[in-house]
């Protein structure tokens, strides 16, 4: 017995808490993840809302980023798959207790939706674009019969918005708390189990979104509308960071030694002045004066919202792979 456990602790000190699995790409999947999620569910509700005339980034030119994010964090997550080939097999079957598989058919959802979505709102948010494309097929002889195809197409995603946004709503904010429950359903390293995981990631998600809304945005009307939801969404974000932290203060042993990374331990700095401070009370001040008729630029809140989220989900990473339940 005592040579079995000379062994097993020889093989955990290898493998320790100083091994990462995970690199750069999986907290950039995770961010991308949550702002596609969050740009969703923000143009759905604005089309819900029929806000499009006042609130037109939100509701039809913001929607067009979301495959594009969202392409580009799967890009990100399959650089770090080990076998690359075989990633179709994530499709081959559905396995109700893998949050992977869970994700993966969240994900095949998404992109339809998404496309849906643009569909939806491409005439109005982008008129000019859709007379563009028009006139060129009307003007190529071998182009000119799908000239009302293209129309219908448009036609379509129109009249059925309503139900369009309303499937997307719900799929969205799978989308994302899926991206918290999968580092929440990895029971091995303490620091990610929480429940409170998902709705951190899925109320960053939209935050982060609100953010966009806010740097692409022209209209001052639509600026102060989107600061003050994110004002809000930064208290909940903040609220459900605390919770998270009395929940794991107030849980076992492991939970509170892994909790230590950000309350003395090496990731303390990282965490509160990068994230509590730069990425969520920063941004909330900077905000509040922009309502209060202050002039500040308008990059810097939001800025500081984007960085945070992205630097939220790096930290998060890193903690969970160097928490642990064994005492290395």
């Amino acid at each position: 017995m005592n040579e079995i456990t000379i062994t097993t602790n020889k093989i955990a000190q290898a493998a320790g808490p100083g091994i990462h699995v995970w690199g750069w790409e999986v907290p950039v999947y995770l961010f991308l993840g949550g702002l596609t999620a969050g740009i969703l569910i923000l143009s759905a509700l604005m089309i819900l809302k029929n806000r499009g005339k006042e609130f037109a980034v939100a509701t039809n030119k913001i929607v067009l980023l979301a495959p594009v994010f969202l392409s580009l964090g799967m890009l990100a997550l399959f650089l770090d798959l080990e076998h690359k080939l075989y990633v179709w097999r994530f499709y081959t079957a559905f396995n109700i207790t893998s949050p992977m598989s869970w994700g993966s058919w969240i994900l095949l959802l998404v992109y339809p939706l998404s496309f849906l979505l643009i569909l939806a709102t491409f005439r109005q948010g982008f008129p000019t674009t859709y007379s563009f494309i028009e006139s060129f097929l009307k003007n190529r002889k071998k182009l000119s019969k799908y000239v009302d195809k293209y129309r219908n197409i448009f036609e379509f995603s129109e009249r059925h918005s309503l139900l369009i946004a309303k499937i997307t709503i719900p799929v969205a904010i799978l989308l994302g708390i899926y991206t918290g429950i999968l580092l929440s359903a990895l029971g091995a390293r303490p620091f990610w189990n929480s429940s409170i995981m998902g709705p951190i990631f899925l109320v960053s998600g939209v935050s982060t979104a609100a953010a966009l809304v806010i740097l692409l945005s022209p209209k001052h009307q639509e600026v102060r509308y989107f600061t003050r939801i994110d004002l809000g969404l930064i208290g909940i974000e903040s609220g459900l960071l605390i919770l998270f932290i009395i929940g794991m203060a107030t849980s076992s042993t492991q939970h509170q030694n892994a909790l230590e990374l950000i309350l003395g331990g090496p990731l303390t700095a990282t965490f509160w002045v990068l994230i509590m401070g730069m990425g969520l009370l920063l941004p909330a001040f900077l905000e509040l004066l922009e309502l209060k008729g202050k002039q500040i630029p308008k990059f810097l809140g939001a800025g500081f919202v984007l960085l945070g989220g992205l630097l939220l989900r790096f930290i998060i990473v890193e903690a969970g792979q160097l928490s642990t339940w064994l005492p290395y």
